[in-house]
């Protein structure tokens, strides 16, 4: 498999994850709209950098290294890159507490809409930031 179709993979497997963020948040199950919202983001990372030659590492935040080869990437995307990385940063963050909790954090109590909505804007950004490096075939 090339970089190519692997990139337009996680493109589209990010896009099929957008649709259920918004079933989620109608769930009100907003802890789930964060976690789900990472995976998107970091797919759609992963994708772009794909897509311009970079293989990510095995890691879930790679918002960095977007930033360091950013010369490489459409310019609109370039010029959106810092947010990018902090956007994969913050839910980066999250992933596990959003998922598992912890003994004083109880992800369904602690999440909030204005939460789920924050990371579904963010998601949606990055998705469209994502549409505009990586050659869509679906």
């Amino acid at each position: 498999m090339t970089n190519k179709t692997l990139a337009q993979s996680y493109l589209l497997k990010a896009t099929k994850r957008l649709k259920v963020l918004d079933v989620l948040f109608q769930e009100e199950a907003y802890s789930d709209v964060i976690r789900e919202a990472q995976e998107l983001v970091e797919l759609a990372l992963k994708g772009m950098l794909r897509q311009i030659g970079i293989e990510p590492p095995k890691q879930h935040d790679v918002g960095s290294l977007l930033v360091e080869f950013k010369d490489r990437l459409p310019s609109e995307v370039s010029s959106n890159a810092k947010k990018l990385a902090l956007i994969s940063k913050w839910l980066r963050k999250e992933r596990e507490f959003s998922f598992y909790g912890d003994i004083d954090f109880i992800p369904t109590e602690e999440y909030t809409e204005e939460d789920a909505r924050k990371a579904i804007n963010d998601a949606t950004f990055v998705l469209s930031m994502a549409r505009k490096t990586i050659p869509a075939d679906f």
